[in-house]
């Protein structure tokens, strides 16, 4: 059981994690495939040098595993259930755009896809 501490810990890293947009193209193109430095740079137009110091801070953070492969390495989300949090917060990152449909019709979360247009929640009028 993590401890209050140690949760603090595991939040800090997560948005140390977050907080650079380079990083954030690279975790969004690792919760679709595993992939190389190489590869990552050619696919986000970034140099492998950026990509490899932002992989480092990634691993350092617990949240990519590095597996050696011959002379190259492979990188992946280090847990599924970190893949599936990553995915959960860009579901409710989209849900906060009000000009977005909600992109789940079969969504249970209360005031999600049923929620009210957002100039009656300003005046307080209801529909």
């Amino acid at each position: 059981m993590l401890t209050i501490a140690s949760r603090v810990d595991v939040m800090n890293r997560l948005g140390r994690a977050m907080a650079d947009s380079t990083r954030s193209r690279i975790l969004l193109s690792l919760l679709d495939t595993p992939g190389y430095p190489a590869q990552l740079a050619r696919d986000l137009d970034l140099t492998r040098t950026n990509v490899s110091n932002h992989l480092a801070c990634l691993r350092g953070c617990g949240i990519v595993v590095a597996e050696a492969q011959g002379r190259q390495t492979r990188y992946e989300i280090a847990d599924p259930h970190i893949s599936s949090a990553l995915n959960s917060l860009l579901d409710v990152t989209l849900a906060v755009d009000e000009s977005a449909p909600c992109l789940n019709p079969s969504c249970t979360v209360p005031g999600c896809c049923d929620r009210e247009p957002a100039d009656d929640r300003v005046s307080g009028a209801k529909a």
